[in-house]
């Protein structure tokens, strides 16, 4: 690492002119503390700039000469400063929050909102935590996941489902991260709430396509959410009491003020109101967030994290489950220089569930483990080339489940299925580039590798076809056994390893609006094993190997941005086509509980997404909001391949379970005045593809039905529309004590939205019947929430 720094620094001695110097430091919240991502840092009257890292770090080089610095950030007021640029300078901005703008502010507005419009990123979308706190959510609960559902190009799976679809995409192909440790489930209680406590977060950046190359693992995107450092200032509570759920934060300085800490959780007790009404089911969840730092000097900083979560449900006392993901991260920041930042990470992470049958007398566990140390450095090159560059390996676990009888008397007998060990590394380099003063272009390239471990036995099947197709029957069925390979504790099963390039491109059509286009090749090399269209405590993870090939995604995205009125309108358009290769599905009457030869249900295939997206934002004044809309088209083929047949659907193109045509949603917060401020959203989207049945027949006195094809058929539309009230008491500047009671109504007229229908037999006439399952009516919610 030491001579890949040394070769650096010597071609940014070629690079950068003699009379150049940079100016760097830390932009922070006065008010807290807390370190600025995002913050435009620029020098007046030019075009040179860069915006903040997530650690608030910003470096600019810049020829000698005397300058005005400033620093934009939204919600904030603008700072400046005048300088003489004769030497390498540091220099640190503390930002306040803004509740009224200046003309002098609106004026270098103008300049930094270039940086957006010149900046060759794009489907990305970066939400304030306040932002989300203002949109009305089920049972009052502020809720991240059903935050980002709002913004086009993402939706969810049926109505209290967790998870999320991005373009098209499956929720396992979405790598979600939290203070950079992976999260596999990201919802409580089924998909009611998420895992994000809103407390606890700083800041939330959603990539749905043009992936940076330090991301790896996914094809579809990558939610990159981080927790707040914890206030360096003062000590502070902040909580909340709703229907169901109560929440409690602290945090304030630490180590003598270097440093500081939080301490967030959440616990629900609707068991409790259960239990007191003689009900046998129950159901809750907590999640506790913890965080510290350590300024060790100037040039070295420590961070450590940690996240721990369960779910626990009764049912009558018969069948009990619990799930939970459990995370840790060690982080070592670390400045080189004025222009080389570095972090390294040694993270943690964990996701295991239990079920646990009385009446079978039997338990099940389940869990996907992984440890990762990755190492990323930012080179601020000079005042035009930004490199980044770093590397990772993750190391992974894989327990598909073990039952174990609960008594003597059992009738099940005890089964371990085959743990299974992966490895996977990666190497990238990027750097962002202004090539003109119109013309940026951001361009990278990952190398990936991935290596299924031994240490299990894998079955043999004749012809290597662990599923043919029985040409009598018109069905695909497991291949023939032939034995078993027993491959050894740490030796190779399968390696793979792909170059996966990523190219942006933004030219600035004027001071307020550019045209974008991006290019990415992104390989997964794990899988979710489930046939439900969400994430559900059943599902199983499992890694490429002998028969399974990782999925291989290309990307390409247009855009078009302006801003309008000193960025107080926005207008973001963009098209979108992706190929998914490799992606696999189920065979018809596919079992996967218990399954040691996963192999045997499944079919490769591939899957492609297109669409239009369409986002219109008012980011000022006393009416903010947005309206978002997407038009789109979600597809996959499977063939029969080597194994035989035409495979699903004949081999031809059909729905994704995650195809929606339409997706529109209207997202608005008004304030009123000092006390009161209104929110409210509404959501239509085009039913989701379902396969329904489209007759039956009689064989031996039995009853059975054949479907149509796959996905060919749709759930009804779904709409809603959801409304909040938010009313401050006493709303004193100089209080400490400050609360607000929110009021809200989801789903306020009430749709009966069909999570499922399913199809049956009327016992009374016999006939044949639809029955529509809906999850939610119109659900009102009052919580209080407070800052100390």
């Amino acid at each position: 690492m030491k001579k890949i720094v040394l070769l650096l620094m010597v071609f940014t001695s070629v690079l950068s002119a003699q009379e150049s110097y940079t100016v760097s430091g830390v932009v922070k919240d006065a008010s807290n503390g807390e370190t600025s991502f995002g913050a435009s840092v620029f020098l007046k009257g030019t075009t040179i700039g860069v915006v903040t890292n997530e650690y608030g770090f910003y470096s600019i080089t810049a020829p000698k000469g005397n300058y005005t610095l400033i620093i934009s950030y939204v919600g904030y007021a603008t700072k400046s400063k005048d300088f003489v640029l004769d030497a390498n300078k540091k220099i640190n901005f503390e930002l306040s929050e803004s509740t009224t703008e200046l003309d002098a502010v609106l004026v270098v507005a103008e300049e930094s909102e270039q940086l957006n419009i010149r900046s060759p990123q794009m489907s990305v979308s970066k939400i304030k935590v306040e932002t989300i706190k203002k949109i009305p959510v089920v049972l009052g609960e502020v809720d991240l996941i059903k935050s980002i559902q709002l913004l086009p190009g993402v939706t969810g799976g049926a109505e209290g489902t967790g998870g999320f679809n991005v373009r098209g995409g499956a929720v396992d192909q979405n790598l979600v991260l939290l203070d950079e440790a992976i999260i596999y489930n990201t919802s409580h209680l089924l998909g009611f709430f998420s895992v994000f406590n809103a407390d606890a977060i700083k800041d939330v950046k959603l990539y749905k396509g043009g992936i940076p190359a330090k991301f790896g693992g996914r094809v579809s995107s990558v939610l990159d959410v981080h927790q707040k450092d914890g206030n360096s200032k003062d000590f502070r509570l902040t909580g909340g009491v709703g229907f169901i759920s109560s929440r409690l934060a602290a945090e304030g300085p630490a180590f003598k003020s270097k440093g500081s800490f939080l301490v967030a959780g959440r616990g629900s007790y609707a068991h409790l109101l259960l239990k007191a009404a003689g009900e046998e089911n129950s159901a809750h969840f907590y999640d506790l967030n913890l965080k510290t730092n350590y300024n060790l000097n100037d040039k070295n900083k420590l961070y450590l994290s940690g996240y721990f979560g369960r779910d626990e449900f009764n049912f009558g006392g018969n069948f009990k489950s619990g799930y939970g993901n459990a995370s840790g991260n060690l982080r070592w920041n670390h400045l080189f220089n004025d222009r080389l930042f570095s972090n390294m990470s040694l993270i943690y992470s964990k996701y295991d569930y239990e079920l646990e049958f009385d009446s079978f007398e039997f338990d099940w566990v389940s869990s996907i483990t992984n440890y990762n140390i990755k190492y990323d450095l930012s080179y601020f090159i000079n005042d035009k080339f930004k490199l980044n560059f770093g590397a990772s390996g993750i190391y992974y676990q894989f327990d598909p489940g073990a039952i174990n009888p609960t008594s003597e008397t059992s009738a099940i007998n005890p089964l371990q299925l085959d743990e299974k060990r992966a490895f996977e590394g990666g190497l990238y380099i990027d750097g962002e580039h202004k090539i003109t003063d119109k013309l940026t272009a951001s361009y990278g390239l990952r190398l990936s590798t991935f290596t299924r471990l031994g240490g299990q036995p894998l079955t043999n099947y004749q012809g290597n076809l662990p599923v043919v197709y029985n040409t009598t029957l018109g069905i695909y069925e497991r291949g023939t056994e032939q034995g078993e390979t027993d491959y050894e504790k740490g030796s190779s099963i399968k390696d793979f390893g792909n170059l996966e390039p990523r190219l942006a491109l933004s030219y600035q059509l004027n001071s307020t609006s550019s045209l974008k286009t991006g290019y990415s090749r992104v390989a997964q090399y794990i899988h979710l094993l489930s046939n439900t269209t969400s994430v559900t405590p059943l599902d199983v993870w499992t890694p490429s190997g002998k028969f399974i090939k990782p999925q291989l995604s290309d990307q390409y995205a247009l855009g078009y941005f302006k801003n309008f009125k000193n960025k107080t309108f926005s207008l973001e358009v963009e098209a979108y086509y992706k190929t998914t290769d490799n992606r696999i599905d189920y065979i018809d009457g596919s079992d996967l509980i218990g399954q040691n030869t996963i192999e045997t249900e499944i079919l490769n295939g591939e899957a492609r997404a297109y669409g239009l997206e369409f986002l219109i934002r008012k980011s000022k004044g006393d009416l903010t909001g947005w309206l978002a809309y997407t038009i789109s088209k979600a597809e996959q083929r499977t063939p029969g391949g080597a194994a035989g047949g035409l495979g699903i659907n004949d081999g031809k193109w059909y729905n994704s379970s995650h195809d929606r045509t339409h997706d529109v949603s209207l997202t608005g917060s008004y304030k009123l005045n000092d006390k009161w401020s209104l929110g409210s959203n509404f959501i239509f989207q085009t039913g989701r593809p379902v396969t329904y049945p489209n007759g039956q027949y009689t064989y031996e006195d039995l009853t059975i039905a054949s479907f149509s094809n796959r996905n060919s058929d749709r759930l009804t539309a779904y709409h809603r529309l959801d409304i909040s009230a938010t009313w401050v008491p006493n709303k004193k500047p100089d209080k400490k004590w400050k609360g607000e009671w929110v009021f809200g109504i989801y789903n306020i007229y009430n749709r009966k939205n069909a999570a499922s229908i399913s199809f049956g037999q009327n016992r009374e006439t016999g006939a044949n019947e639809a029955t529509r399952t809906s999850i939610f009516g119109a659900v009102p919610s009052v919580s209080y929430n407070f800052k100390f």
